[in-house]
């Protein structure tokens, strides 16, 4: 999970041909370079070339597989917010270091109103959500209060970003 993503450092703007690659790589991270080459109408060296760029500035963070949490028994997913008692900047620090190390924590968001963090947690049941609750996330540094949703359904879930070609 990353903290900050200000450190993209973008040499250029990105042309049409980029935004074809980004959508393509989105939905087919596997997709061979051939392939993508032809659908956004370069060769393969050329788009390549393109796709090593836009790793190099960072644009493209990675490749990942998309897990089925149900088949990895953690099909509990509870949205929490942490209110912090107080706050400043070697508290938040603190509380990003500590939440770091848990690994059933999937993000971690600072968040303006009431409460000051959201955590997406996904588990195997709610007896171990009880535990990770009461255990780990209100001892989290200056954790004061907290606020539970336990997901019902989930309607839809996507890392794809909406890139206009």
């Amino acid at each position: 999970m990353k903290t900050q993503r200000s450190n993209l450092n973008l040499s250029r703007q990105l042309d049409r041909i980029d935004r074809k690659i980004l959508l393509h790589l989105q939905e087919n991270g596997r997709i061979a370079m051939t392939e993508l080459a032809e659908k956004v109408g370069l060769s393969t060296t050329p788009c390549t070339e393109r796709v090593r760029r836009l790793e190099r500035e960072g644009v493209i963070e990675g490749y990942h597989a998309k897990l089925n949490p149900q088949a990895l028994g953690a099909s509990l997913l509870v949205f929490v917010e942490i209110k912090l008692s107080a706050k400043s900047g070697d508290i938040f620090d603190a509380f990003r270091r500590e939440v770091q190390k848990l690994p059933d924590v999937l993000e971690c968001h600072l968040v303006s109103g009431e409460y000051d963090y959201l955590l997406k947690v996904r588990l195997p049941d709610m007896s171990m959500y009880r535990n990770i609750l009461g255990d780990i996330l209100l001892k989290l540094p200056q954790a004061n209060e907290s606020r539970s949703y336990v997901v019902m359904e989930e309607v839809k879930e996507t890392g794809i970003l909406s890139i206009t070609p």
